[in-house]
């Protein structure tokens, strides 16, 4: 598994051709930098290794605390933590869940020490709106998102498959299946075999 340091390295060495090709494919400033943003977020803050005491982990400083439910819920390098789409879904989910909150409690207090009209309803259609008005906008960050935590991944993958072909050969890179051994048979004690 590489360090710290080299999943920096990779993120920052990548984000150049994130860059270009979502700058190619979307022909928009605003989506290439909210794709690019997400995956330098991604690659850096908002890795599969927030599962564990890591870099990433570490570089939220005082707001690390948010993160121990997370590492304690999850196994690390478990699918649900470096898993394509579903890592990063449910860290959004995650995160968003806690802001989510955050901005509720907010609200209520301002609403009740400003005098602020505040309703749920409100809240929910506005929650609404902005999901439909900027859909393209959210998908360009999540894909971002998403792409830095593949490139920690794929790293992942490929500094242990490395490490099995250097130790193993080639026979290190193929699936292992399991191999059934069988018992050998015991002759009962005392018969002789037929023919004789």
């Amino acid at each position: 598994m590489p360090s710290g340091q080299t999943h920096d390295r990779i993120t920052l060495y990548a984000l150049p051709l994130v860059t270009g090709i979502a700058l190619w494919q979307t022909k928009s400033s605003n989506l290439t930098l909210l794709v690019a943003g997400g995956f330098l977020f991604g690659g850096l803050m908002f890795g599969p290794d927030l599962d564990i005491y890591s870099v990433q982990f570490q570089r939220w400083g005082f707001l690390r605390w948010i993160w121990l439910p997370y590492q304690k819920s999850l196994r690390h390098r478990s699918f649900l933590s470096h898993g394509p789409i579903i890592g990063t879904t449910l860290r959004v989910i995650y995160l968003g869940g806690l802001l989510g909150f955050v901005a509720i409690l907010v609200l209520l207090v301002v609403g009740k020490l400003g005098g602020v009209a505040f309703t749920w309803q409100d809240l929910g259609v506005g929650v609404k709106r902005s999901l439909s008005i900027y859909s393209g906008e959210f998908l360009a960050l999540f894909l971002g998102l998403e792409l830095g935590a593949m490139s920690h991944s794929l790293s992942d993958w490929g500094g242990s498959a490395y490490k099995r072909f250097q130790k193993q050969g080639i026979q290190g890179l193929l699936p292992r299946e399991k191999i059934r051994r069988r018992k050998p048979k015991k002759r009962a004690v005392g018969r002789s075999k037929p023919g004789r």
